[in-house]
């Protein structure tokens, strides 16, 4: 088993000391670090104990390098809070427990260091202080181990205990996709590129193909090592260093994360619940700009309360909207600190809810909450549900769900398939959607037609294209064909070709325009092949009726509709069966004649028509593919 765990202690309490005693690596890498005694950034050291294998990472204690110890307190499963037993409960030996617990750090030790240099009067006064730091906290049933590493009393015991503390940690989750959070990036001559990090979740192949974020940088794994030594895998809870291609070591920065390639996506803003300390100065308020701490990353932003006030007092919790200056990669349940822009103090933390936040308005304060309670209390299914439902009638795709939550793909395609099956989401192609915006495009729809049929009795139907692009213009092909694929199924309304209309739909003549029709009927069947111009044959049917010439086109457009008139040209329509019959004709000349040919002359003579008629008629069958031009003649097909 493998398990993470993090020194916290003020400054010069024997953190990196202890760490020697119990690993024998100095976690103090840089010259200035021994020059000076003190700690500056995190360290690591590794210890083997048969049943576990323990990442020690070994945080400075100064005030001025706290986002340092953040950058290593992220990930830890068990804290050793150290405490001089000479010195007892210090300033940031307070600030580092409040940002353990802030941090839902689980479990611990409490380790009282330099047990050398006090008589038991003062280290039994020391352990009322612990005792009085850590009540009514995660630590309060935690051991207390006294130590010395200069003599290496109380060392054994300490392991001993760490055996114990580490067999009773559950394993990690096995949900989300890899993410190391990058503390450290450096080239090794001949390698090229290294990170180094707590591996939080996921797994990393020795053949993976990753990115690096924000930067967006697509990279491969070229090697492995955990606990010093090559690995073809690492799993969460291991400290990882991977040797990386592709990318450059000065293209890496602390704060960056190293992920599953194409599905984790940068943000700026992101919704959260925080509790403020109760030991903060002042109430944290809308706009105030704080300094935010999350996995190894730190940076500037501004706060948005979510609530009436505008502002959350000390020892409460509340949800607030965090706006970034610069991009970041988070996921839903991750916890974060936030510390004062200036003077730089601890001042909250919380965990997030929402990574793909957009700006809230005043006016929907009371939804928001609304919402972002329900992703508190819902299970994975639920959340699906809830993320799709902010998606509105857009819907959301496979990928949009997973850059959202960070799992893995089965266990998201288990949460869709739950909620498919429950029908609280549609499938609509490569998209989903939840139920109730696909209720509403669906009653749009039908709204819409039916509007058309008020407005237009007696047309064919709306136009597939108008109807989307006054419903859908916005949104997704995919969308609109299963909204209309349903309506069918469902039989509400009914598809011909390029039209839609409504299946209760009835098209009802009054008697001016069944009259009207029948006269239309009548001119086109005398005519034959000498047909009027379609304007001169309206306005001789509208006479003796209360009807326009626009109204009349109207029913003229039931006989195309119907098929049973044929547009040859702008001006002349025929009925559909003497257009067949002159079909024929022309046929059996084409039979009879040895190279299928026919002139105009011929053809006003096979037709009986004119040359007014002739041309339109032979142009309609060209477009017909009935016969092509071949000179000043036509080659009948």
């Amino acid at each position: 088993m493998d398990i993470i765990i993090g020194t916290a202690g003020h400054i010069d309490h024997g953190k990196t000391a202890l760490v020697k005693a119990l690993t024998g690596v100095d976690a103090d890498r840089f010259p200035e670090e021994k020059l000076r005694g003190i700690t500056i950034d995190i360290g690591f050291a590794e210890l083997d104990l048969g049943n576990v294998r323990i990442g020690f990472v070994d945080v400075p204690g100064h005030e001025k390098f706290v986002k340092n110890m953040l950058a290593g307190a992220s990930g830890i499963d068990v804290v050793l809070l150290v405490i001089a037993a000479d010195e007892g409960v210090m300033p940031q030996t307070r600030e580092h427990f409040e940002i353990c617990r802030l941090l839902e750090t689980k479990t611990g030790l409490i380790v009282l260091t330099k047990t050398d240099l006090v008589d038991e009067e003062l280290l039994e006064l020391v352990n009322f202080d612990v005792a009085e730091l850590v009540e009514n906290s995660f630590l309060q049933d935690a051991l207390v181990i006294a130590v010395s590493a200069k003599s290496g009393d109380g060392i054994d015991e300490l392991k001993t205990a760490l055996k114990v503390i580490s067999a009773n940690i559950p394993e990690r989750k096995n949900d989300l996709i890899a993410r190391l959070p990058i503390d450290r990036s450096f080239t090794v001559k001949g390698f090229g590129a290294v990170v180094t990090g707590t591996l939080i979740s996921g797994e990393i192949l020795e053949t993976n193909e990753l990115e690096v974020l924000p930067i967006a940088k697509k990279v491969r794994v070229r090697g492995l090592q955990t606990h010093g030594k090559s690995v073809k895998s690492a799993h969460a809870g291991q400290r990882t260093a991977v040797n990386l291609g592709g990318i450059e070591h000065t293209e890496i920065e602390r704060g960056m994360v190293l992920t599953e390639s194409g599905i984790l996506r940068s943000t700026q803003i992101f919704d959260a619940e925080i509790e403020v300390l109760k030991t903060a100065k002042k109430t944290i308020k809308s706009r105030q700009r704080i300094r935010v701490h999350l996995g190894t990353f730190e940076a500037l932003a501004r706060i948005q309360i979510l609530n009436e006030t505008n502002e959350i007092k000390q020892g409460e919790k509340d949800f607030v909207q965090i706006r970034l200056e610069v991009p970041v990669v988070c996921v839903p349940e991750e916890r974060f600190i936030l510390r004062s822009y200036s003077p730089q103090m601890t001042i909250a933390g919380g965990r997030i809810l929402d990574n793909s936040a957009i700006k809230h308005r005043r006016k929907d304060i009371s939804e928001t909450r609304k919402y972002l309670q329900n992703l508190i209390d819902a299970d994975k299914p639920k959340k699906v549900k809830l993320y799709l439902g902010t998606a509105k009638e857009h819907g959301a795709k496979f990928n949009d769900l997973q850059a959202r939550t960070a799992w893995r793909k089965e266990i998201l395609q288990n949460a869709i398939r739950e909620n498919i099956e429950k029908k609280a989401i549609i499938e609509a192609e490569s998209f989903l959607i939840a139920r109730t915006p696909f209720d509403n495009l669906k009653a749009k729809t039908l709204t819409e037609i039916e509007n058309f049929h008020r407005k237009e009795p007696l047309a064919k139907g709306i136009g597939r294209e108008t109807l989307r692009e006054k419903i859908f213009s916005h949104l997704p092909q995919e969308i609109f064909r299963t909204v209309l694929g349903i309506l069918l199924k469902e039989q509400k309304i009914a598809a011909e070709k390029d039209f839609v209309r409504a299946v209760l739909h009835n098209l009802e003549l009054s008697n001016d325009e069944k009259i009207l029709r029948e006269r239309l009927l009548e001119i086109y069947k005398s005519a034959k092949l000498e047909v009027p111009k379609l304007d001169d044959a309206l306005i001789e049917v509208i006479q003796k009726t209360h009807l326009t010439q626009s109204h009349a086109r109207k029913i003229f457009q039931l006989f195309l509709n119907s098929g049973e008139i044929v547009k040859i040209s702008e001006e002349f329509y025929f009925r559909r069966e003497v257009i067949n019959e002159l079909i024929e004709k022309l046929k059996n000349h084409a039979a009879k004649s040895s190279d299928r040919l026919i002139d105009v002359p011929a053809f006003k003579d096979l037709a009986g028509v004119s040359r007014k008629y002739a041309i339109p008629l032979l142009e309609y069958f060209d477009r017909e593919k009935l016969t092509r031009r071949a000179g000043d003649k036509r080659l009948i097909l």
